[in-house]
C-alpha cells in the first residue's frame, strides 16, 4: 500500500494543495492522520477518482 502527501495528490490529481485539503475536509477524498501528519493512501485517492466517474443519482434519473 502507498500512501502519498497532500501535496503529492495535489501534483497527481493537478490541482492546488488547498483543493486537497477542501476534498478532504468535505469528507470526498479520505484519508488518515499519522500524528501531525495528514496521507492519502492509493486506494483512498481510486475510490475518489472512481466516484467523480459514476454519475450521481440524480443525474441518472434524468
Amino acid at each position: 500500500m502507498q500512501a502519498y502527501t497532500v501535496e503529492q495528490v495535489a501534483e497527481i490529481l493537478s490541482i492546488g494543495r488547498d483543493k486537497v485539503y477542501f476534498l478532504i475536509r468535505t469528507g470526498q477524498l479520505r484519508s488518515i492522520k499519522i500524528g501531525k501528519l495528514r496521507r492519502i493512501t492509493d486506494r483512498h485517492l481510486a475510490e475518489f477518482v472512481t466516484s467523480l466517474e459514476e454519475p450521481s443519482l440524480e443525474e441518472a434519473k434524468r
